[in-house]
């Protein structure tokens, strides 16, 4: 088996390791596991839009990939959380936008999907984040 090799996210992933002492990203051989990645910016702001912050979470994911020599075409698991916005259901603003993104990243390749709603995230007036397995198929 390899070597663990940790990685973080160039923009806000060194200020992430000072403050809260964690890595976005770990290699296992050709497999490639990710925190949780919200819709933030470098500075760890959020986006008013809903849809935008979605739409950023999913540029941080890309971006968190690439750290440790993955792609969206290699994900193959993904877990979401999101603060609902009705009282029964995760709600349609986040699915629709989810799926989306899903398919324009993805194309025909869909991976196997966890979406939960939960409380509260890990940071004030965050909505949603996004963690990932991915194998590269190359060691």
């Amino acid at each position: 088996m390899s070597a663990p090799q940790f990685s973080v996210t160039p923009g806000y992933g060194p200020r992430h390791l000072a403050a809260l002492h964690y890595t976005q990203a770990v290699r296992i051989g050709d497999r490639v596991e990710i925190s949780g990645q919200g819709g933030w910016d470098d500075d760890t702001v959020f986006p008013e839009s809903l849809e935008d912050e979605i739409v950023q979470a999913f540029d941080n994911v890309e971006r968190t990939l690439a750290t440790a020599g993955a792609t969206w075409a290699d994900v193959v698991a993904m877990d979401s959380f999101h603060v609902p916005t009705a009282a029964d259901t995760i709600g349609d603003d986040h699915t629709r936008v989810m799926v989306e993104q899903l398919r324009k990243r993805m194309g025909d390749r869909a991976p196997i999907w966890t979406q939960l709603g939960v409380a509260a995230l890990g940071a004030p007036g965050m909505r949603v984040e996004i963690r990932v397995t991915a194998v590269t198929g190359q060691d």
